[in-house]
């Protein structure tokens, strides 16, 4: 049995002004044939899934193109053509195919067109013809579309937030595009969309823990393949965003609808649960500074570079410099020009400079300080974080700066922080330090939750702060809730 992959992943924040471009992609992953499966073999993510998985089943897996680029902007129309014609040419090109499995996300956006996963799936069909199994995994922070579920046979969200899920939702998409192939099941889909957008939350504390539960007591049940709640991506406009439940069902349309709808009643009934306790930095710091034990983690959640942010916001680094913390890190805020300067001027050098704050002022001005070079890198490690474990990451040129009593890791390529490597890289014992501060929203709590003694999450003005009524909708289905507190649930 021959089965093509390909991954196409991009996370779409529509608020953000930088346009996400072929380079975008490029600077994270741009793979073709062999590349792929050389690349995410051990390693814990999408593709890493299906290779093992094809491994076990004996399959033949012919890779075609893989591109990844870092939550950002509208893609632009033309950057749209270019990637999705790789796809394409490199599944003509794969020669006879038995199936089709793809590694998705579920929220990317166009320049006019709302929904790019329906748009490839559709693209994939023109190619393959409807009688092909097609397959794919999915965040589980897309907004699902009816195209989408009448392009797919079979589509799979990944159940956690950390995604450290990813590898297994892969495996399992691989796994029914070979039973179908197979003739041992006939997947029908049944999506339930509800009128409510949610802030970021993690799968190991209720309500979402608790919504889980509920889709898998359902996958339990005789013909239940895969029930999935899909979170949505809160900080995209377009008329698709919002929660939904996906069931898929071995052949059984009413089971498949009557699934979603029970879970899609369960969230309807914790909706006010999802409500965020808000924090501002000042306050993030002080409760911080009273909590027994160490590390205490604090995370920026309105500057989360994996939702589109820049990653440069100052809001909590210039709070902690206020208050004149000692035992205390930051990492790490995207500044190319401040590491280049640090690499130009070597360790033990001190600096007069302005950091972060250089692409817009909703995440905070530039901070004018001095800071005393402690240590350089070229930003390379591995992955230790169990979502995509035994990946290779390259922050480019990095540097710790030391303001006061304060680490301050400055990096040269966007991202939050999903585990201590950075901090080793440099030099620093995260265990050792009062306060850890970091970018992130969740995905850092599949690391640091371990050794963390308390984690204090705070928010400010920002492309991926909590409070929705931050954001200028102008294109959401509505009524909505929580910005539309008469919204009523769907019958």
């Amino acid at each position: 049995m021959r089965v093509a992959i390909g991954l196409l992943v991009h996370e779409t924040n529509t608020f953000s002004s930088v346009p996400t471009t072929v380079e975008s992609f490029k600077q994270h992953e741009w793979e073709h044939g062999q590349a792929i499966l050389e690349k995410s073999r051990n390693v814990r993510n999408f593709a890493g899934g299906m290779i093992d998985k094809a491994e076990e089943l004996g399959i033949e897996l012919v890779p075609t193109f893989s591109a990844f680029a870092k939550p950002s902007g509208i893609i632009t129309k033309e950057t749209y053509e270019i990637v999705l014609n790789e796809l394409l040419d490199g599944i003509k090109q794969a020669g006879e195919i038995d199936a089709v499995c793809l590694g998705l996300h579920g929220a990317g956006v166009v320049e006019g067109i709302d929904d790019l996963e329906g748009e490839i799936l559709q693209a994939v069909r023109t190619v393959i013809g409807y009688s092909i199994p097609l397959t794919a995994a999915l965040d589980l922070h897309g907004n699902l579309t009816q195209k989408m579920i009448a392009e797919a046979d079979a589509l799979f969200g990944v159940h956690l937030y950390p995604h450290v899920d990813m590898y297994e939702r892969a495996a399992e998409a691989l796994d029914v595009a070979h039973r179908m192939v197979k003739g041992e099941c006939k997947p029908v889909m049944h999506l339930t969309k509800l009128p409510l957008i949610i802030p970021p939350s993690t799968t190991n504390l209720s309500p979402a823990k608790d919504i889980n539960e509920a889709c898998y007591r359902w996958e339990k049940e005789p013909g239940v393949i895969d029930c999935a709640f899909f979170h949505g991506f809160s900080y995209t406009d377009t008329p698709d965003v919002g929660v939904s439940i996906i069931s898929v069902v071995d052949g059984d349309k009413e089971l498949a609808k009557r699934v979603t709808e029970e879970v899609a009643r369960i969230v309807w009934e914790k909706r006010d649960e999802f409500a965020p306790h808000v924090l501002t930095s000042a306050e993030g710091i002080q409760e911080a500074l009273g909590s027994e034990g160490l590390p205490i983690i604090i995370n920026e959640t309105s500057d989360n570079p994996g939702g589109g942010t820049p990653g440069d916001g100052t809001h909590l680094l210039g709070a902690m410099i206020e208050a004149k913390l000692e035992n205390a890190c930051f990492g790490f805020i995207y500044d190319p020009d401040v590491a280049q300067i640090a690499h130009e001027a070597g360790v033990g050098s001190t600096l007069e400079i302005k950091l972060g704050g250089k692409t817009d002022t909703l995440h905070g001005a530039s901070l004018s300080v001095t800071a005393y070079v402690k240590s350089l890198s070229d930003g390379k490690f591995i992955a230790s974080t169990p979502m995509g474990k035994g990946s290779q990451v390259n922050y480019g040129k990095s540097a710790r700066l030391q303001v006061g009593g304060i680490d301050i890791l400055v990096c040269s390529v966007r991202s939050q922080v999903f585990d201590e490597q950075i901090f080793l890289l440099h030099g620093i014992n995260v265990l050792e330090y009062k306060i850890v501060a970091l970018k992130s929203s969740q995905h850092f709590r599949a690391s640091f939750e371990p050794i963390a003694a308390r984690i204090i999450t705070v928010d400010s003005p920002g492309l991926t702060c909590l409070q929705f009524t931050h954001f200028d909708y102008k294109r959401l289905q509505r009524p909505i809730y929580p910005l539309d507190q008469e919204t009523k649930f769907p019958n």
